[in-house]
């Protein structure tokens, strides 16, 4: 194993002072990962002018985002490897590279194919960003300090899907659906070129060979169980069969089970594509069950709620996106202040507060009706993602603190796969539940009826997010010790610095 050198001055574990050569990092970092997301949260709205221009179906359009999640499961789960094989500047040079290509193919797509192409080619880079991010995080920045550095994380993550959808819609009103990508592509140009500049290299290097079943397993397991997941709410729409639904998720579950047990037999000699000896750590895996139903419930309600506002109380799609922004402002602005608690108190003054804060709106949700007030809601939803940012951000930096830094790619490639895999089920089982109990009552067309699938739905988010109060009592922070020395691993060396 080979160290890499980062250009920076070593930092002890007690020290809370992060050299300038390693902010640089993670600013271009952070300014990389915000652009990605960005990217993500914009083609939704897109849509409707997709159908129109390039004269294809609603269910083809759909698969703009299919693709791009479908990519994103896939590859996620290969990122600890790479992370470890290849240096932080490759890593973020090659990801940027991929995105900004398939931005330009995007934006110059003479038809579906070519876009839908270009999608995937984005979502490759996409992938890549996050887990980049948190694991050069880890690397550079002392315990003290994590929780405030991740609370700035928080603010790319909440930040971006907040502002994507409200300037897609600007530009849609007044551009065609491509200048959203002619927008993005200076800008991420621009961030490739201030790395190529200024990042330097963070952490360790392997150099153990790529498993290429490994990736082809991987493909079919998260792959399979994402499009089986994404194909439930269009049966219970009524749309196609349940036989592409069932053979994926068969598919699905069953290259997992050989994945994982690909994986068990290669860590015996460190080369496992994702190393699960990551969950030998208790605070990491309890992190991880807490942050699998969080992410169910709330990826789930986030897309119903829209649905909600304007089938039931009647609003415009740009008065539904301001109701649900200053909730995502608060999730994001809130984060440092929310890391700073975290670095000085702990994690169970953030997560009890936040999952019970949660789980109370979203019961407060199972309520609401055509007669709410559109305020009511404001106020709810704001509350809702103020639980959300006391629980997301000490998970995050508690889940990866709990691990030694030869693990961190590892870890930040499994949070990514968590995510991913959690947002989908939820999403899937809210829309398949909502679509039946909408149905049933007269459809789309009937505020009441939406009104009552949307509830349906909150029932589920709420039962959810109440099992997580449990786990707030139970995750701890690990203890502030010197790399090398975390709880939860064995046999790995420090990380070079």
């Amino acid at each position: 194993m080979s160290a890499i050198e980062t250009g920076s001055v070593p930092t002890s574990a007690g020290s809370a002072l992060i050299p300038r050569r390693d902010m640089a990092v993670i600013w271009v970092l952070l300014a990389a990962a915000f652009v990605a997301i960005l990217n993500e949260t914009t083609m939704s709205m897109a849509i409707p002018h997709l159908i129109d221009d390039l004269s294809i179906t609603p269910l083809a359009a759909q698969w703009v985002t299919s693709a791009f999640m479908l990519t994103m499961a896939v590859v996620i789960p290969t990122t600890g490897f790479l992370l470890q094989r290849f240096t932080t500047r490759q890593m973020f040079l090659g990801a940027l590279a991929l995105f900004s290509a398939g931005t330009l193919i995007a934006a110059l797509a003479p038809g579906f194919t070519v876009l839908l192409i270009a999608r995937i080619v984005q979502a490759s880079g996409t992938a890549i960003m996050m887990p980049l991010l948190m694991t050069t995080l880890m690397n550079l920045v002392p315990p003290a300090t994590r929780g405030r550095m991740m609370g700035r994380v928080s603010i790319v993550i909440s930040l971006a899907p907040a502002i994507g959808p409200t300037l897609s819609g600007f530009l849609l009103d007044h551009f065609s659906w491509r200048a959203i990508f002619v927008v993005v592509l200076p800008i991420a140009l621009a961030a490739m070129l201030i790395g190529w500049r200024w990042l330097t290299n963070v952490g360790e290097r392997t150099d153990a060979p790529l498993d290429v079943l490994s990736i082809v397993l991987s493909a079919f397991g998260f792959g399979g169980l994402v499009f089986g997941l994404s194909q439930i709410g269009a049966l219970a729409g009524g749309g196609g069969t349940a036989a592409p639904l069932v053979i994926a998720l068969v598919v699905g579950v069953l290259g997992l089970i050989a994945f994982l047990w690909r994986q068990v037999i290669l860590q015996r000699k460190d080369d496992a594509l994702l190393d699960l000896r990551v969950f030998a750590s208790r605070d990491f895996t309890l992190s991880m069950v807490q942050m699998f139903l969080l992410s169910l419930a709330f990826f789930g309600t986030l897309t119903v709620i829209p649905l909600f506002l304007q089938k039931a109380l009647g609003l415009e799609t740009t008065e539904a996106g301001l109701v649900l922004l200053p909730g995502a402002l608060a999730m994001g602005l809130l984060g440092p202040v929310i890391g700073r608690i975290y670095d000085a108190r702990g994690t169970k003054v953030l997560l009890i507060p936040g999952s019970i804060l949660t789980a109370a709106t979203l019961w407060f949700y199972t309520t609401l009706s055509t007669t709410t007030s559109v305020w009511i809601v404001l106020v709810a939803q704001t509350l809702l993602s103020i639980g959300l940012a006391l629980s997301f951000t000490p998970l995050f930096t508690a889940s990866l603190a709990s691990l030694k830094p030869k693990f961190y790619s590892y870890g930040s490639a499994v949070i990514g796969t968590v995510q991913q895999v959690a947002g989908a089920a939820g999403i899937a089982v809210m829309i398949a539940v909502f679509t039946l109990i909408v149905n049933a009552n007269g459809g789309t067309e009937v505020a009441d009826a939406v009104a009552a699938g949307s509830r349906s739905t909150f029932v589920i988010g709420a039962v959810i997010a109440t099992v997580t109060i449990l786990g707030a009592f139970i995750i701890r922070k690990p203890e502030d010790q010197p790399h090398g020395d975390s709880p939860g691993d064995e046999g790995s060396a420090p990380a070079m610095h």
